[in-house]
């Protein structure tokens, strides 16, 4: 359970200012209190980064620049879709940045670069880029339609199960395919 909540961690954090905007904008319906929250946590998380001397990456400036930007336009236009629309930003960027064929490469133990075909690698990537570009689109459509609410329960109720499942059902179809060609091997050479 242990190893499970290591590997998660950086998602929680990564949506950490999401989901406390979101859980207060749904029990307050205060907007700006909710958003300044989402800002003070963005914030925090690079000023705790910061003091701990470690590297700030690319993609947490990033992220603090849209909880900045789309925040402070949520409160100066009282409008709590520019705050909503920010994941779809982020998966987006994510999703075309998993259109790069061997973008999973760096992420691999060499036993399963080793032993599942590089053409299949690139197809999960694929399908991780679908998924991405898919639920931006399916956040932009909710944000627009529904009140933030509905958004607030899609946001917790969506996006990360839908990651997680495919997550599953990646690591499975990989492991299965490592064992069969290890055994396929070990097979080859006893005959």
């Amino acid at each position: 359970m242990v190893h499970l909540f290591k590997a998660f961690r950086p998602l929680l954090e990564d949506f950490l200012s999401l989901i406390v905007f979101a859980a207060l904008y749904a029990a307050t319906d205060n907007l700006i209190l909710s958003v300044a929250a989402g800002m003070a946590i963005s914030i925090g998380q690079i000023a705790i980064e910061r003091l701990r001397g470690r590297k700030i990456e690319a993609m947490q400036w990033a992220s603090l620049a849209l909880v900045v930007v789309l925040g402070g336009i949520s409160i100066a236009t009282n409008n709590p879709v520019f705050a909503m629309i920010k994941p779809s930003v982020a998966q987006a960027a994510i999703g075309i940045v998993m259109l790069k064929p061997d973008w999973m490469a760096r992420y691999l133990p060499q036993i399963v670069t080793d032993n599942v075909s590089r053409r299949a690698l690139i197809g999960w990537g694929y399908v991780w880029a679908a998924l991405m570009l898919a639920l931006a689109a399916a956040n932009v459509f909710v944000a627009f339609n529904f009140d933030a609410k509905i958004w607030a329960a899609y946001t917790f109720f969506v996006p990360l199960p839908a990651k997680v499942a495919l997550f599953f059902l990646q690591y499975l179809w990989i492991r299965s395919a490592v064992r069969r060609s290890i055994r396929g091997r070990a097979a080859l050479q006893t005959a």
